[in-house]
């Protein structure tokens, strides 16, 4: 019996779409990475129960984090987009969680640039909270490693194809080096990034979205726990393309998810049809609450998978709306951080 509602909450469900194609739904998936990370810190002493965490999000790690204190009795400390909606600061409130959201900005990168300038102020006022660092901090790692080892004991491991938002780089990163390198011999896992346009994670920031970039699967910013050289190809995939792989989603197997969802479901549907001797297994990180509005609410504006194709490109300089597909070949940029594991 679980202990805690975020333990429940982080446990992902397994579910086979058809034959070769299978979901890792979570509710909400940071949840899994912010409980391991707040319990390795307090077994390692370096923070106690009623020590405040501090960190900046875009909206789920908020929540996550929030989850994660509540559980182990720590203060939560916020600071929070622009894109943290009603629904969320209410939940974060009544959690006892501070939040302080930057004002309405159109610039991400301006707002994230923001976000961080405030938490430097915070820590100079206090010293004694301990910054989380999400997107640097190799400890949100710890958390997917036992979800790994449920993906290899249900799938078997070989020939299988993961695709999932790079983010942060903490839930594909951890799931497919556990898988390469567990106990019992490496498996065969060929690893799929997704990206928005927009990020500078991969390349890409030169190319613009009409509408918006998608939220947890790209970045303004260099992340320090992207590991660059696990990635075998990567996928760009605008607004429109992952609104309409949310609404097949839906439609067709009846999984509400978010809009980073959609992008993987699309990437993740193209993988299965280009090599049928593999099982591709994508990430769904959350539900399609958020976006019941912006996405399903429009979904008379999807395009019929069947029309949609990504365009095979060699360079970043060649990507172009709506979707992209390189090889990567795990490739590690000569400026890349690396990320080590504990």
């Amino acid at each position: 019996m679980d202990q805690h509602i975020a333990e429940a909450i982080g446990r992902p469900d397994l579910i086979r779409l058809d034959d070769r194609l299978v979901c890792l739904r979570f509710e909400t998936m940071k949840v899994v990475s912010a409980l391991a990370a707040v319990r390795h810190l307090l077994d390692t002493g370096t923070v106690r129960p009623g020590d405040t965490l501090l960190d900046s999000s875009s909206g789920i790690y908020a929540y996550a984090l929030a989850l994660a204190c509540h559980r182990h009795g720590m203060r939560c400390h916020i600071v929070g987009s622009t894109t943290v909606d009603r629904t969320l600061r209410t939940q974060l409130a009544v959690l006892g969680a501070t939040l302080e959201q930057m004002d309405p900005c159109d610039d991400l990168k301006l707002d994230q640039k923001r976000r961080v300038e405030r938490i430097h102020e915070i820590l100079a006022a206090h010293p004694e909270y301990h910054w989380m660092r999400q997107y640097h901090d190799d400890i949100h790692y710890l958390g997917y490693r036992a979800i790994a080892d449920r993906i290899r004991e249900a799938t078997g491991g070989e020939g299988l194809t993961l695709v999932g938002g790079v983010g942060s780089g903490a839930s594909t990163g951890a799931l497919a080096r556990r898988l390469r390198t567990a106990p019992g011999g490496p498996a065969d896992v060929r690893l799929v990034g997704v990206q928005p346009y927009g990020s500078v994670t991969f390349g890409a920031e030169h190319v613009a979205d009409p509408e918006i970039i998608i939220a947890g699967i790209g970045s303004s910013i260099p992340f320090g726990n992207v590991s660059h050289e696990l990635y075998d190809t990567l996928h760009w995939i605008s607004f429109d393309a992952a609104l309409s792989g949310s609404v097949d989603l839906l439609r067709r197997h009846a999984v509400f998810a978010g809009l980073s969802t959609g992008a993987g479901y699309l990437a993740a549907h193209h993988e299965r049809e280009r090599d049928a001797g593999r099982t591709v297994l994508f990430i769904a990180a959350d539900t399609g609450h958020r976006y019941v509005d912006t996405v399903f609410a429009r979904h008379d504006e999807a395009t019929p998978l069947k029309n949609l194709a990504p365009r095979d490109v060699s360079d970043q300089s060649e990507l172009a709306l709506p979707w992209s597909r390189m090889p990567w070949n795990r490739t590690r940029p000569e400026a890349a951080p690396a990320a080590t594991v504990r």
